[in-house]
């Protein structure tokens, strides 16, 4: 009876994560096909069955704009969504708090830092990039440093120290706004700590793409062990699972995912707080099914403010405060609904 239960169980899983898959590729579709550069229908599958075919398009603005502006930008919020998405699953079950988000141990201050002295310094996109990615990855690195000095409680001490090493990237972010140009750098600064994907490239897909697939290599490998490491340390310990190392991949991987998610768009609040809540709504807690079920929820729900982001007003409006305005309402919904399930 029992292995006909979890046959079932299993079966409607797959279907839920067909479902999602399906719906992401939908929106996906429909992306492709918004903007202010309008086209229709028609004329959009002839432009792609040109593009497939190699013929020449029959109007070539059309076909810079899908193919060079509309579908990097996709893939990118596709991306950054999975990925912010995932490291707040993740450590939400490394810390067993569902209040944890993936700029817990300083990942977003460090990006942050790294990015306002890329501005302050007046370097080029690339290095902006980069400057943020190495920054998110030190910040981290500093609080796993400090946590092992401390030596005490190992879950704690990392809060502890992402706090700290959190304030000290803020502070250093501050001073960097303070001695910024006023009518130059601040506001680009400004701008790019509000979150955007207006200047998204085919050339940002590939480096973003390699530290992404590694952090999803490291972190979807880790479900069984975040599984056992809610029943607690010494539980997980007797079945086998060395915790330490479970949490150096899980820091590991989700750092690369949030560092270089903020290395191409900014700052992006909420998404890894909300998205791993309302994918465990629809299918669980077991995170060998979370955390691939929450790539495609968040990849989705990034992808559909972005349109709105893009779409809604005149100028485009920051990805990072629409997300911050819907994920707060959404966050007392979804946190009223599942609170009996988290105490």
């Amino acid at each position: 009876m029992n292995e006909v239960f979890d046959t079932f169980s299993t079966k409607r899983q797959v279907r839920k994560i067909c479902l999602l898959a399906v719906g992401l590729a939908v929106v996906a579709l429909i992306s492709f096909g918004l903007g202010r550069y309008f086209a229709s229908p028609a004329a959009i599958l002839q432009t792609v069955a040109a593009k497939l075919s190699g013929a020449e398009a029959a109007d070539p603005k059309l076909a810079a704009a899908l193919f060079n502006i509309r579908l990097p930008r996709i893939i990118i919020v596709i991306l950054v969504g999975m990925g912010l998405s995932v490291a707040g699953a993740s450590y939400q079950g490394m810390f067993k708090n569902p209040l944890v988000s993936p700029d817990l141990l300083g990942a977003s201050a460090g990006a942050s830092f790294g990015a306002c002295l890329a501005l302050l310094l007046n370097l080029g996109n690339e290095f902006i990039q980069l400057f943020a990615f190495t920054g998110g990855l030190a910040a981290v690195g500093l609080v796993m440093f400090i946590n092992r000095i401390i030596r005490g409680d190992a879950l704690l001490g990392l809060i502890l120290a992402g706090i700290l090493v959190g304030t000290l990237f803020t502070s250093g972010m501050t001073i960097i706004k303070s001695v910024a140009d006023a009518d130059d750098k601040l506001p680009a600064i400004t701008f790019w700590l509000m979150g955007s994907f207006a200047g998204a490239e085919r050339s940002d897909v590939l480096p973003l793409l390699i530290p992404m697939i590694a952090g999803f290599a490291l972190v979807l490998t880790q479900g069984w062990n975040l599984n056992v490491l809610s029943f607690g340390e010494d539980e997980a310990r007797t079945l086998g699972i060395h915790t330490g190392r479970t949490r150096t991949f899980v820091i590991l991987g989700a750092t690369l995912l949030t560092a270089s998610s903020i290395a191409v768009a900014g700052v992006i609040g909420w998404i890894g707080l909300v998205v791993p809540h309302l994918t465990r709504s629809i299918v669980g807690p077991n995170y060998k099914i979370l955390l691939p079920t929450t790539m495609l929820t968040g990849a989705t729900f990034l992808l559909i403010v972005d349109n709105v982001a893009r779409l809604l007003y005149s100028v485009e409006i920051p990805i990072g405060l629409l997300t911050s305005i819907l994920g707060v309402p959404f966050f007392i919904f979804i946190y009223r609904k599942n609170l009996r399930g988290w105490s």
